[in-house]
């Protein structure tokens, strides 16, 4: 398989504050990864060294097959399919649900003066219609639910059929039933041979949809733990990770944890 995501020594530094230390990755081809850690681990740092968005203070970062700092990251960002909080943020308040998706094609957050042809709105339509939007096209993007939003990203992400997909916490502000829905949705999504290969951020293991394969555990900058997440998520490497003793439940390709008593 070929290696779509690459990061040798990667440090990001910011004043005085490492935000990352000396991670080495790799993700390929039809991989399907979490990234797992508590608050403040530089999860969201790693995603955006992902996703072209921030340069590595040292280390060599390489995205499909380009190195940051010798590629014009405009060009590199429309293979890579992105959802994330801050991004959303962007997004006018007043546009519609199509548009948000729409404009994913020129990697724009609003519609301006740009012309789309037929078979791009087809395309978003689909994609609206797989995750269960077809009906709020019309819907201004800020009178949507939270897990409506979180749906509507993902559409958005997936509109330029990029080559990695990244999730950076897709299932935070969610209640049970949307949360739920949310992690069937993505199961199914891993599950697809035409997926692309897949990083998703959390916090939360109740997030981790079955079909993921692999996870990145996370503390405070650094790597504790990488590899298949039958090997890698284990009792020891969690409690690493957050920094007490848990007790691991797994069932069904889905996980849960307590603190042990």
């Amino acid at each position: 398989m070929n290696e779509v995501l690459g990061l040798a020594d990667v440090s990001v530094v910011r004043g005085r504050k490492d935000l990352l230390t000396d991670i080495n990755w790799q993700v390929k081809e039809g991989e399907r990864w979490v990234v797992l850690g508590p608050n403040g681990a530089g999860k969201t740092t790693l995603l955006q060294i992902a996703g072209a968005r921030m340069h590595p203070t040292r280390g060599l970062a390489g995205v499909l097959g380009e190195v940051l700092g010798a590629v014009d990251v405009f060009e590199l960002r429309p293979r890579i399919g992105l959802s994330s909080a801050s991004l959303a943020n962007h997004i006018p308040e007043q546009e519609n649900v199509l548009n948000v998706v729409l404009t994913a094609s020129y990697g724009m957050t609003g519609r301006w003066r740009e012309a789309y042809e037929k078979l791009d709105e087809r395309r978003a339509f689909t994609l609206l219609h797989d995750w269960g939007m077809s009906t709020m096209i019309n819907r201004p993007f800020s009178t949507l639910s939270e897990g409506e939003r979180k749906r509507v990203q993902i559409a958005r992400a997936l509109m330029t059929d990029p080559e990695l997909l990244l999730l950076d916490e897709p299932g935070a502000g969610l209640d049970l039933a949307g949360r739920e829905d949310l992690v069937a949705r993505l199961s199914e999504l891993a599950a697809d041979e035409e997926s692309p290969a897949m990083v998703l951020v959390t916090h939360h293991l109740e997030e981790i949809p079955p079909g993921f394969t692999h996870v990145l555990l996370m503390r405070e900058g650094g790597i504790v733990a990488a590899g298949p997440i039958e090997d890698t998520l284990t009792e020891e490497n969690l409690s690493e990770t957050f920094n007490m003793p848990l007790s691991l439940r797994a069932e069904g390709g889905r996980f849960s944890a307590v603190a042990k008593r």
